[in-house]
């Protein structure tokens, strides 16, 4: 599974990520935040969640709006040990 993190530039390409960093950095921290764009799939997140509380991780998920437009938001995920 690849996920694409936030744009930092509105004109730049959201940077991408496998699933492998993701769970090298939650292992090395108690406690991680990420940002996800909102090209992700709802569906992708979800499934990102079953697979960390799997593992007995604590996972919150929110949208973030930055923006008035309806297409200006990204995703917050806080994985805890």
């Amino acid at each position: 599974m690849d996920l694409k993190f936030a744009r930092v530039e509105i004109d730049a390409k959201p940077k991408k990520v496998d699933l492998a960093k993701l769970e090298a950095s939650v292992e090395k921290e108690d406690s991680v935040i990420f940002y996800f764009d909102r090209e992700n799939s709802h569906k992708d997140l979800l499934e990102l969640q079953d697979y960390f509380e799997a593992k007995g991780k604590s996972f919150y998920m929110s949208e973030v709006k930055y923006g008035l437009s309806d297409n200006e938001y990204m995703y917050q995920v806080h994985i805890i040990n």
